[in-house]
């Protein structure tokens, strides 16, 4: 029996983890080094896409006080930041499984 240092409470939870996964059915999938640099790549854009709408959002806010209009500019931005994560999302996936 070989005696191995004890293990840090990071290295159990991980292995905890994995074995929820694999009870789970859920594999692990290693990237690829082009796939990394896609998804780095998606991850900018889409923070990019996000700082550019808050922008807008905020100087249009900047015009004369109107609760109505304001909350139609909320509802839009909201609407606008949710299709931007589900889009980012899709991307994400579509890099995950190498299409």
């Amino acid at each position: 029996m070989t005696e191995e240092a004890p293990k840090s409470a990071l290295e159990l939870v991980m292995e905890r983890l994995r074995q929820q996964d694999a009870a789970k059915g859920i594999t692990q999938v290693t990237l690829t080094d082009t796939q990394r640099e896609a998804i780095a790549e998606a991850k900018r854009q889409h923070e990019a896409r996000v700082a550019q709408r808050r922008i807008m959002y905020q100087s249009e806010l900047s015009g004369p006080f109107n609760p109505e209009a304001d909350a139609q500019r909320d509802e839009e931005l909201r609407r606008d930041l949710d299709r931007f994560e589900r889009e980012h999302e899709e991307i994400l996936d579509r890099i995950r499984r190498g299409e």
